[in-house]
């Protein structure tokens, strides 16, 4: 990792000005309380809390390659009074050859504060240690957040795609036993279904790694799906449409809906010899697209055994685009089987 200085501008910003306000506070305090001359005091200051900065910036490297999980504490300890030895002793030395170049007669007095000066530079030390274990735990820890995100859109993305693995197969082994039955009876209504399908499946292709489409894109690859399987049952399927025109803008995760009119069509169409009316209709508020499809049966013939793939499949996509388990509702009174998906729009 590169220095915390480097990455991040602002934190070199106060680092700087927390030294030169501790260096103007050390200048004030030799100036007005100990009568020390105003040059001696900036010079001497500066050897000292000017020049620590710059070498104290080096401890990171100390710390970076003597981390707490890694390295023992008494190798640790060891190598870190090593090293602050040799830090003070570089510090307090090019001190001495600054102070002297300025003050030579005032050397011997600078020499009897060396001992305090060099208790101080253990002191500042460990401020140093505590500091920059303190930005190396920053770092670490919101790398470790960046990689679990990572994982967990790696895991998302990989769930989605098996949930659609699931699906699609399903939907085509459809499709194409409608087609199946009506090649030897109507060729050309099963031409027709072909053309249809093959749409469908560009459609599916198209937007494989697209998540989302709009609402209405994904209104017309439905209402293909609807007219392959018109050509088969006639008269029997009959879809209706109640659209507000204000939701086809909205965003909806993409074939989410074709189960749901296939599960229509299994249950409510496929047994019955009465007409059965395919209803959809949506609207828009609060920030959420609402979509019911609903599909009249007959009751005496059909009978429903818990919940399929296809609903189990959108209820587990919808909680993993959206961290809600609640935003597929399923009802079934007599006659009528209603499923309402909500949409965020956020």
């Amino acid at each position: 990792m590169r220095h915390p200085f480097v990455i991040n501008q602002r934190l070199l910003f106060f680092y700087g000005i927390f030294w030169l306000v501790f260096f103007g506070g050390n200048v004030f305090l030799q100036t007005i309380w100990y009568h020390v001359p105003v040059s001696v005091s900036i010079v001497d200051s500066a050897a000292s809390y000017l020049l620590y900065p710059f070498l104290g910036a080096s401890i990171w490297y100390a710390i970076r390659y003597n981390s707490i999980d890694d390295v023992p504490i008494s190798k640790m300890l060891v190598f870190h009074f090593i090293y602050s030895t040799i830090l003070n002793i570089i510090w307090i030395y090019i001190g001495f050859i600054i102070f002297k170049a300025f003050f030579p007669e005032q050397i011997g007095n600078h020499i009897n504060s060396l001992p305090a000066k060099a208790f101080g530079g253990y002191l500042i030390y460990v401020v140093y240690l505590i500091f920059f274990y303190a930005v190396d735990y920053y770092f670490s820890f919101k790398e470790k957040v960046r990689k679990e995100s990572e994982l967990k859109a790696l895991v998302k993305e990989a769930e989605l795609h098996a949930l659609k693995s699931q699906i699609n197969p399903h939907f085509l082994f459809n499709s194409l036993n409608s087609i199946s039955s009506l090649t030897m009876s109507d060729p050309g209504k099963a031409q027709e279904m072909v053309i249809n399908l093959s749409q469908l499946m560009r459609y599916s292709l198209r937007f494989n790694q697209n998540e989302k489409v709009t609402f209405q894109t994904e209104l017309e690859n439905n209402k293909l799906y609807l007219n392959i399987e018109k050509v088969r049952f006639g008269n029997k399927l009959n879809p209706i449409f109640k659209i507000d025109e204000n939701c086809l803008n909205a965003q909806i995760p993409n074939m989410i809906l074709q189960p749901l009119y296939e599960n229509a069509i299994k249950y409510g169409v496929y047994e019955t010899t009465s007409p059965v009316d395919v209803i959809t209709e949506s609207k828009c508020r609060h920030n959420m697209l609402e979509v019911k499809i609903s599909n009249t049966y007959d009751p005496e013939v059909i009978h429903k055994k818990g919940e399929g793939i296809g609903l189990r499949n959108i209820r587990e996509r919808l909680e993993i685009l959206y961290s809600n388990p609640g935003l597929i509702k399923v009802e079934d009174s007599k006659n009528m089987f209603s499923v309402t998906l909500a949409i965020p729009q956020n």
